[in-house]
C-alpha cells in the first residue's frame, strides 16, 4: 500500500508521506521515535486490507524494515530517474527549488554517462524538439483556426464543437476528391485527350442484345435558352449529363500510358471501396478520444456531480453574455440530474397499475411514430415513381413544371424531415421519460427518418430500374427503356438532393433568419418578443451536415466529383452558419458538453456511413450494371471485374485467393477472430479492476493524509 510505503522511514529520520501531487507531511518527533509498525497499523488504508485479507495475514502485512525501504525507494527513484529522463524538468509537478535539484541531479547524471547514451539522449531531445515545432507551424495552417478560436471565445465549446466537425467534413470531402479525382477521373481525361503520349481502348460488351446497348443522352440541341441551362444545372441533366460529373462519361476500358496498362473498371471499384474504408477509419480515430470522456463521465454519477461543480466552467469563454449562458447552461444540468433522479425514485415507487398505464401509452405513442414514419416513406415512394415516369412527358419549354416534376422527391424529402421531427418533439413529451432520454430517443428518430427517407428513394428507384415486363426488358436484366443508364440516373437524384439540401439551409438563413432578427431588433410587440431570436440548435444543425454527408458516400459511385460539390458546399456553409450564429441567433439555451457533442456527432456519422454501406453492396453486387453506360458494361454486376482480374493471375496466386475464400478459411478464421475478442474482453474487464482499484488507493491516500494530519494536530495540542 503506497500509505503505508510513503510512511515508513527509519529512527531518526524525518517520516512523511506522500503523494502524487508532491505533498509532504512530516510527523512530529514522538511519532518519530514510537514504534513505527504499531503507528502504521493504525492507518486507515492498512486497517482496510486487513480486513479484506483477514486477520490470519497480519504478520504478513508488515511493512519492511529501514534498509529494505531506502533500497526499494532508491531502486523506485532510479528506474523513475531512467524512464523519464528526457522530459524536462518544468514538466514536473514540483517547486521551484525542487525542480532546480532535479535539473541540477540530472546535469550531474549526464556528466557521468556513456557516449552512445548521451548521444541517444541528445538526439531524442532534437527530434522531440523538432516535432514540437513542426506541430506548431502546422497549427498555423490549420483551416480556419481563428475564426473557430474566436467562436469557442464568445459561445463556448459546445457550439465550437459544430464548426470543428464542419472542417472535418471538408477535409474529409476533399481528401475522397483527390482520390477519386486521381485514380478515376485524370486517367479517363488523359486518354480521351492524347496527353503523355496515352490512348485507351473500348471493348464491345459480348453476348449482349443490341437495344441494350443504346444511350442517348438527353442533350439539348440547337438554339437553347438560358432557361435550360439552369434547369440543367439544377438537376443534372442536359449538358451535365455527359460531362465525367457522372457515372455514364467513364466508358474506356483499359488507359495505356506508353506501355503501362491501367485498369479504369477495377480501379473505379477500388477507390470506391478505398474512399468508404478511408471514412470509417478517420471516423473511428477521431471518436476513440470521445469515447474515452464518455467512458469516464458515465462511470460514476458522484463524478459528474463533482466535474459540474467544480470543473465545469469553460474558461476558453470572454463575452459576458456567453458567460451568463453558460452560468445558465451549468445551472439546467444541474437541475436535469436533480430531476433524473427524481424520476428514478418515482419509478421505483410505481405501482402496477401506473406501470401499465405508462407502457400502454408508450405503445400507443409509438404506433403513431411508426404510422408517421410510413406515412413519410410511402410519400416519398409515389413521389419518386411519379418524378420518374412523368419527367421526361413534361415539355421543355415549361420551365416551372419540369423542374417541378424533377426535384419532386427532393421536395418531400425536405417536408418530411421538417414535419416528422416537430411531431416528435411533441409527442416525447406523454411517454414520461428522463430529460436526458427525451433528448436522446427524439435525436435518433430525427436521424432514423432522415436516412431512412434516402433509403426508401433509392428503394423506389430500384423498383422501377428492376422492373421488367417484356423479353427484351428481361434480357438486359434492368428497364432499359427507362434505364438505358441507371447509375447515372442515381447520380442526377442524389446530385439534386445535395443542391436542394443546400438551398434550403442558404434560403432559411436568408428568408427566415435574417427577417426574424430585424423583426425582434425593430418591433416591439409582444407577439414578436415572445418568438425571440433564432436559437442555435447544435443537434438539428449537425442532422443537417450528416445528412447531406450520407447523400456524398452513397452518391460518390454515381458521381465521382460529388464529393467536390460537397466540399464546396460545407465550406461556404461553414460562413454562411458563422455570420447567422453571429447576427441572427443565439445560443441554444441547453447545450451539451463538448467532448459529449463530438462523441455524438461522430457516432451518428458513423450510423450515416454504415447505412450507405447497404445500397452501395446491393448496386455493386445485385443489380446488373448498364450495358450501354459506364466502366463496367462488359460485365453481369460491377463486382464482376474483381473475379475477371483474378483470372488474369498465375495460377499458384488463383489457388491461394480462392482457398482464402472458401469455408475451409474462413470457418478457421472466424473461431480466431472470437478467441481474440474473447482476449481483449477479459483485457478489458482486468484494467477495469485495475482502474477500480487505483480509485479505490487515490481514496485511501487521501484518508491516510487526514489520518496523519490528525495526528499532528493532536501532537502539537498535547506536546
Amino acid at each position: 500500500m503506497s500509505g503505508i510505503g510513503a510512511a515508513a522511514e527509519p529512527p531518526g529520520g524525518r517520516s512523511r508521506s506522500s503523494s502524487s501531487s508532491g505533498d509532504e507531511v512530516f510527523l512530529p518527533e514522538e511519532a518519530r521515535g514510537a514504534a513505527p509498525v504499531d503507528f502504521l497499523q493504525e492507518l486507515p488504508s492498512y486497517q482496510t486490507a486487513l480486513r479484506r485479507r483477514g486477520g490470519g495475514q497480519e504478520r504478513r502485512a508488515a511493512p519492511q524494515g529501514p534498509a529494505e525501504l531506502r533500497a526499494l525507494e532508491a531502486l523506485g527513484l532510479k528506474q523513475e530517474r531512467d524512464e523519464t529522463a528526457d522530459r524536462p524538468a518544468r514538466e514536473y509537478p514540483l517547486t521551484l527549488a525542487e525542480k532546480k535539484r532535479l535539473r541540477d541531479c540530472l546535469q550531474a547524471d549526464i556528466k557521468y554517462s556513456s557516449g552512445w547514451k548521451l548521444w541517444s539522449r541528445t538526439r531524442s531531445k532534437s527530434l522531440k524538439k523538432v516535432f514540437n515545432e513542426v506541430k506548431e507551424l502546422s497549427s498555423y495552417l490549420e483551416l480556419w483556426r481563428h475564426d473557430i478560436h474566436s467562436i469557442e471565445g464568445k459561445f463556448g465549446t459546445g457550439i465550437q464543437s459544430y464548426f470543428c466537425f464542419l472542417r472535418f467534413l471538408v477535409l474529409l470531402n476533399f481528401t475522397i476528391f483527390i482520390l477519386m479525382f486521381s485514380f478515376v477521373t485524370l486517367p479517363t481525361i488523359i486518354s480521351n485527350y492524347g496527353i503523355f503520349n496515352s490512348s485507351f481502348a473500348k471493348i464491345p460488351p459480348k453476348n449482349i442484345e443490341p437495344h441494350c446497348t443504346v444511350y442517348k443522352p438527353s442533350a439539348d440541341k440547337g438554339l437553347v435558352y438560358f432557361y435550360a441551362y439552369l434547369k440543367d444545372l439544377l438537376s443534372g441533366t442536359g449538358f451535365l449529363e455527359t460531362t465525367s460529373l457522372f457515372y455514364g462519361y467513364y466508358t474506356i476500358d483499359t488507359v495505356w500510358l506508353s506501355m503501362l496498362r491501367y485498369n479504369l473498371p477495377l480501379a473505379y471499384l477500388l477507390a470506391t471501396f478505398a474512399y468508404l474504408a478511408l471514412s470509417l477509419l478517420w471516423i473511428i480515430k477521431r471518436s476513440v478520444e470521445g469515447f474515452k470522456h464518455n467512458l469516464v463521465h458515465a462511470e460514476d454519477p458522484f463524478q459528474s456531480y463533482c466535474n459540474k461543480i467544480f470543473a465545469g466552467w469553460d474558461f476558453c469563454i470572454t463575452d459576458p453574455n456567453a458567460a451568463q449562458l453558460k452560468h445558465r447552461s451549468l445551472r439546467y444540468e444541474l437541475q436535469m440530474d436533480l430531476e433524473e433522479e427524481r424520476l428514478r425514485k418515482k419509478i421505483a415507487d410505481r405501482t402496477m397499475k401506473e406501470k401499465l398505464r405508462i407502457y400502454s401509452l408508450r405503445i400507443f405513442i409509438n404506433i403513431i411514430v411508426f404510422a408517421v414514419l410510413s406515412g413519410c416513406f410511402y410519400s416519398i415512394y409515389k413521389a419518386t415513381v411519379f418524378s420518374q415516369e412523368n419527367s421526361s412527358g413534361v415539355s421543355n419549354m415549361n420551365f416551372q413544371a419540369n423542374l417541378l416534376v424533377q426535384y419532386l422527391p427532393s421536395i418531400v424529402i425536405t417536408l418530411a424531415n421538417f414535419i416528422a421531427p416537430q411531431i416528435f418533439s411533441f409527442l416525447i413529451r406523454f411517454e414520461d421519460y428522463s430529460p436526458a432520454f427525451e433528448i436522446r430517443l427524439t435525436l435518433m428518430r430525427c436521424i432514423f427518418v432522415r436516412l431512412a427517407n434516402i433509403g426508401v428513394l433509392l428503394f423506389s428507384l430500384w423498383s422501377q430500374i428492376s422492373y421488367c415486363a417484356t423479353d427484351k426488358c428481361k434480357a438486359c436484366g434492368y428497364n432499359y427503356e427507362l434505364y438505358p443508364c441507371w447509375e447515372s440516373e442515381v447520380g442526377q437524384e442524389m446530385y439534386k438532393l445535395m443542391i436542394f439540401d443546400f438551398i434550403i439551409i442558404l434560403a432559411v438563413t436568408l428568408f427566415v433568419d435574417f427577417p426574424r432578427k430585424l423583426l425582434v431588433t425593430h418591433c416591439k410587440s409582444k407577439p414578436v418578443q415572445w418568438c425571440g431570436l433564432q436559437e442555435f440548435g447544435i443537434s438539428d444543425n449537425v442532422l443537417e451536415i450528416i445528412y447531406g454527408q450520407t447523400i456524398c458516400w452513397i452518391g460518390t459511385f454515381f458521381s465521382p466529383l460529388l464529393p467536390a460539390i460537397a466540399t464546396v458546399k460545407y465550406f461556404i456553409i461553414f460562413y454562411v452558419k458563422k455570420v447567422s450564429l453571429i447576427h441572427t441567433c443565439k445560443p441554444v439555451a441547453r447545450p451539451i458538453r463538448a467532448s459529449r457533442s463530438n462523441f455524438f456527432f461522430l457516432v451518428v456519422l458513423l450510423i450515416g456511413l454504415l447505412l450507405a454501406f447497404i445500397p452501395l453492396g446491393i448496386s455493386i453486387a445485385h443489380i446488373p450494371s448498364s450495358k450501354a453506360c459506364g466502366p463496367f458494361r462488359s460485365f453481369n454486376t460491377s463486382w464482376a471485374v474483381v473475379a475477371d482480374t483474378i483470372l488474369g493471375f498465375p495460377t499458384g496466386l488463383q489457388k491461394v485467393l480462392y482457398g482464402i475464400a472458401s469455408e475451409a478459411f474462413a470457418v478457421p478464421f472466424f473461431m480466431v477472430i472470437c478467441l481474440v475478442m474473447f482476449y481483449f474482453i477479459a483485457l478489458a474487464g482486468a484494467h477495469k479492476r485495475v482502474v477500480d482499484q487505483l480509485r479505490e488507493q487515490l481514496v485511501m491516500e487521501s484518508r491516510d493524509k487526514q489520518f496523519l494530519i490528525g495526528k499532528i494536530t493532536e501532537a502539537q495540542t498535547h506536546p
